[in-house]
This record gives C-alpha cells, sequence and structure tokens, in this order.
C-alpha cells in the first residue's frame, strides 16, 4: 500500500494502517494502543468511530518531531 507523506497530509485524521506506517509500527501495535489500559499509557490515542480507530495527523506529526 503507498501512503503520501506525513509532511503533506492534510486531512485530521488517518487510519490505524497509514498510521502504523509512518511510525514504524505494525498496525497490531497500534491497535494494542487504541486499547491500551490506565497502567500503560500509549504515546498517542485514537478516536474511535464506529469499528475503525483514527489517529491524529498532528499527535503523529509531534511524536516524529515534525511540528
Amino acid at each position: 500500500m503507498r501512503f503520501i507523506p506525513i509532511t503533506e497530509q492534510i486531512r485530521t485524521h488517518v487510519s490505524t494502517e497509514e498510521a502504523a506506517f509512518y511510525l514504524c509500527k505494525k498496525p497490531q501495535t497500534m491497535r494494542s494502543w487504541g486499547c491500551a489500559s490506565n497502567k500503560s499509557i500509549p504515546p498517542i490515542k485514537p478516536i474511535k468511530i464506529g469499528n475503525k480507530l483514527l489517529w491524529s495527523v498532528k499527535e503523529i506529526k509531534k511524536l516524529l518531531n515534525i511540528e
């Protein structure tokens, strides 16, 4: 799958697969972050719409020290 560079991303949120690509993680890692308990706080939290997790582009850029 091909994704546009995070620096060119105009959407506010991206899919789990895109977030995993940008952060060099596996999609399953991202999903586990989405289900993390209060004991293990993930670096970023998604929003859930229906059964999909969406990840903030702003937070991804912050983790990557882009913004």
